[in-house]
């Protein structure tokens, strides 16, 4: 049960890392250390609902991130 809670926090915490760092680049989120919750909750819903692919994860955040700036 720990391991599977280690490995879930390692998918999250990667897809996050991936998406914050493009996103960071683009100058679609600021520059600072600070975690974008918006960005955060995107990616835990997106776990909660079955999809545990990293890269996967970050690119549906990311695209979902930026359609939601353009609202």
């Amino acid at each position: 049960m720990l391991v599977e809670r280690v490995m879930n926090l390692e998918v999250v915490g990667d897809a996050y890392a991936i998406a914050s760092n493009y996103l960071r680049k683009t100058g679609a989120i600021s520059d600072n250390i600070a975690i974008n919750n918006t960005l955060h909750e995107m990616i835990v819903q997106m776990f909660q609902r079955g999809e545990f692919n990293r890269i996967r994860l970050a690119n549906k955040a990311i695209a979902r991130f930026e359609a939601a700036a353009l609202v």
